[in-house]
């Protein structure tokens, strides 16, 4: 289950040392520690990583298929858990030390910045291919972090992105070793833990404005 770490300034968020789907009890252990960052006051920025060969592998599709009746109302959660991180008032950085699929890479995308592994590991939007279109909020999410040509490509290909790929594509802003990985988003996070308030969530929240709209749209999630 995740865990909420600080040293100094910086929150350390680590999502779990499994394959870190998005079963429920795992959205609402995130949900919390977002809370906690959110609550505290000062100067403070946020790291969102993992722990094992995964960032994350995306929505828990086992646990949706023995629970279908109660699908409307995981998807509404995971795309409140998309929105909050997108118009947190801190400065969020994913370090992606692993695979980030489906959910996971959109998890990524909903941070301000992201730093990935070089060597090993794909960014990897497979719903083309697994059959399972992307929700008005997860595409709307999408478009807002990609620019087109890569968000067209990902979305239509189910692409896996490498490091340095993801790097060239503008899907990550670092493509570092792996032992950099951590340390590089922390100092990222640090540089900016001053700026955290209401002031940098009011812009992000402006900024992004539309996307959250369509992510917190609990009429019609699905579309």
């Amino acid at each position: 289950m995740p865990t909420l770490d600080r040293q100094d300034d910086v929150f350390t968020l680590d999502l779990g040392d499994a394959e870190n789907r998005f079963h429920p009890d795992w959205i609402a252990s995130v949900d919390a520690a977002l809370g906690e960052v959110e609550r505290a006051e000062g100067a403070r920025a946020l790291v969102t990583t993992a722990t094992g060969k995964f960032f994350s592998n995306g929505l828990d599709l086992e646990w949706l298929m023995a629970n279908g009746e109660r699908h409307r109302e995981y998807v509404v959660s995971v795309h409140g858990l998309f929105a909050r991180v997108l118009s947190l008032p801190v400065i969020t950085v994913a370090a992606i030390q692993g695979h980030a699929f489906a959910a996971g890479a959109m998890l990524s995308l909903a941070h301000d910045f992201r730093v990935m592994r070089a060597d090993r590991g794909y960014w990897c939007l497979p719903e083309a291919e697994i059959g399972i279109p992307f929700t008005p909020g997860m595409s709307a999410l999408i478009q807002s972090r990609l620019t087109p040509r890569t968000a067209h490509e990902a979305m239509t290909t189910a692409r896996r992105y490498g490091g340095v790929a993801a790097l060239d594509a503008g899907i990550v802003d670092h493509a570092v070793d792996e032992d950099a990985v951590r340390s590089t988003a922390v100092g990222i996070a640090s540089a900016q833990a001053a700026k955290a308030g209401p002031t940098l969530g009011a812009i992000k929240a402006r900024m992004y404005a539309s996307t959250v709209d369509r992510l917190r749209d609990e009429d019609d999630p699905l579309g």
